[in-house]
């Protein structure tokens, strides 16, 4: 059997050179996909961004039929133009729901969560040992989970 033949000084500076050269390269290749990775996620998060930004400018407009609803007089509720004008509200909201907007649940008897309702009113005099909300002033959404608008609302306790 011959022995394998030694390695010369320029094979080894030959093999070092090969290995640093391939170490490079699966770091450029590591650094690539970190930063195309962090990229499509900046892109989802623009995204997100902009829908949001989009919602909220609409979310007034959404408020401003609601209190038209609200003050409509009784004379005119059955009123087929009303009707109509109720149901844009409805059709809107589909709308948005497909975009995975949802209106906070703020009805009274609701215990009071911060993290997405805003207390704008306290009913001081009020005595128990769980706040709950009394009544919804402005409707608060979400957008694919996390708040947008918090529902502004008056808080009790029971």
């Amino acid at each position: 059997m011959a022995d394998s033949p030694k390695k010369t000084k320029k094979d080894l500076e030959f093999e070092r050179r090969l290995n640093e050269i391939t170490s490079d390269l699966q770091r450029t290749r590591a650094d690539f996909e970190n930063y195309r990775k962090r990229v499509d996620s900046e892109k989802v998060a623009a995204r997100e961004a902009g829908q949001a930004n989009a919602i909220l400018k609409l979310l007034p407009v959404i408020d401003n039929i609601e209190r038209a609803i609200a003050y409509t007089p009784a004379e005119l509720k059955d009123n087929s133009w009303v009707q109509s004008v109720a149901g844009l509200v409805k059709n809107l909201e589909k709308s948005l729901e497909s975009l995975n907007l949802k209106r906070i649940l703020a009805t009274p008897g609701t215990v009071f969560d911060p993290s997405v309702h805003e207390a704008i009113q306290f009913d001081e005099d009020a005595t128990g040992e769980q706040e709950v909300i009394a009544e919804e002033l402005q409707a608060g959404y979400t957008l694919n989970g996390q708040p947008i608008r918090h529902a502004m609302v008056k808080v009790t306790r029971q």
